[in-house]
């Protein structure tokens, strides 16, 4: 349901409580959706969704893994020296 601003300010407490039983609700301001109002429980369960585990970060494409390693160094090898 789609709430005007000023509909949302009088009914607050109806509107709060019917987020919590109905789902989201939306507020309006001059017709545009601007904001929505969420039970708490379900806010909570969108946060742990949208935190990337270290898995998926690793296997995005995105992910920039070669900073995390040093880069590969190749050593000269000296000679032995000879021994009579």
């Amino acid at each position: 349901m789609a709430w005007q601003v000023q509909e949302a300010k009088a009914r607050f407490s109806e509107m709060l409580e019917t987020s919590r039983v109905e789902g989201p609700q939306i507020v309006t301001k001059r017709g545009v959706e601007t904001a929505v109002l969420v039970a708490m429980e379900e806010w909570k369960e969108i946060q742990r969704r949208a935190k990337p585990r270290i898995k998926e970060w690793l296997l995005a494409p995105e992910a920039r893994t070669e900073s995390l390693t040093p880069p590969r160094v190749r050593h000269q090898h000296r000679s032995l020296p000879h021994l009579d």
